[in-house]
């Protein structure tokens, strides 16, 4: 069997949950496909999934090559249906979802751009301050940072994104650097309400620890613009996107804090509802969106940034 063979199987196998339900569908008896995953996990070296009479879970290892199994196969199916509908022209209108922030300032000139390439594509877009649900509000695509809820979506992610914490060197100077998440909270801290999320808890990471800090300050918005704006004008710290944040560390405008320490991922995606059929106008959205912020899939430069 071929690498890619292997992966479609696996990724078959964690998803039925047992070896017996991963034979019915498979069309095969339960010790063939012990003998093959037996086979495989020689071939890789390391043990996939714990198995006993019952039920299977996925080892460690077992889901790093899930994950990034996922993301191959995806990408194979992207190519092929991209390849197989060469010929098709993207028409019809398309309607995208997108945050105020990062909509305007990157997505928007996407948009300009698509429709150049497209003209029998006439794109709807609106912007929000929090996401919509894509089949409920009949989107065709959504822009999302970081974790995927809805696991009937097919998401791809289009660039990498880190949230920040920084200030201004002028408030560093008359507050001083905070050196650990805890100091956070003798310091003004300028929050935005996101996503649901508890208001004024910031959740932090290094390593194998994990830290939640329950911050505060004399200014607090809805809108992210407004709370880079003060930090920019030396108010307190505030906890942005790379996106937004990174031509004003480079310039020195704003300095990064606690960088031992690192709020969740939110990294950008482009989320579609089906994975097959997928119409030509998204399908073509979706590639131009991968081109475009190509550059920002890439390792960091040697500032550490990669917008």
């Amino acid at each position: 069997m071929d690498a890619l063979s292997e992966l479609a199987f696996f990724s078959l196998l964690a998803r039925q949950g047992s070896l017996t339900a991963a034979a019915r569908e498979l069309g095969l008896t339960p010790a063939a496909v012990s003998t093959r995953l037996a086979k495989l996990e020689q071939r890789l070296g390391v043990r996939l999934l714990h198995r006993t009479t019952r039920r299977i879970s996925v080892t460690q290892e077992g889901e790093l090559y899930l994950a990034e199994g996922a993301r191959i196969l995806a990408d194979l199916d992207a190519l092929e249906r991209q390849v197989a509908r060469g010929r098709a022209q993207p028409r019809g209108l398309l309607r995208v979802n997108a945050s105020f922030g990062f909509g305007r300032r990157h997505i928007v000139p996407a948009v300009a751009a698509f429709v150049r390439r497209y003209p029998d594509v006439d794109v709807q877009m609106r912007l929000t301050d929090r996401p919509l649900p894509l089949r409920d509000e009949g989107f065709d695509v959504g822009i999302r940072f970081g974790d995927i809820p809805d696991a009937r979506l097919t998401a791809r992610k289009i660039a990498s994104n880190r949230r920040l914490l920084c200030a201004a060197p002028t408030y560093l100077k008359a507050r001083g650097t905070p050196q650990s998440p805890r100091d956070l909270q003798g310091h003004d801290c300028l929050v935005v309400r996101e996503n649901d999320s508890a208001y004024g808890t910031w959740h932090l990471q290094s390593g194998s620890k994990s830290d939640s800090v329950k911050v505060r300050g004399p200014l607090s918005s809805n809108d992210g613009e407004s709370v880079l704006q003060w930090a920019l004008a030396g108010h307190g710290i505030a906890l942005r996107s790379e996106w937004e944040v990174a031509p004003y560390l480079r310039a020195r405008r704003l300095v990064a804090l606690l960088p031992g320490w690192a709020p969740p991922p939110a990294d950008i995606h482009v989320l579609y509802a089906e994975r097959g059929n997928v119409p030509a106008k998204v399908s073509a959205f979706v590639a131009f969106l991968l081109d475009r912020f190509a550059p920002q899939r890439k390792r960091p430069g040697k500032d550490g940034l990669v917008w």
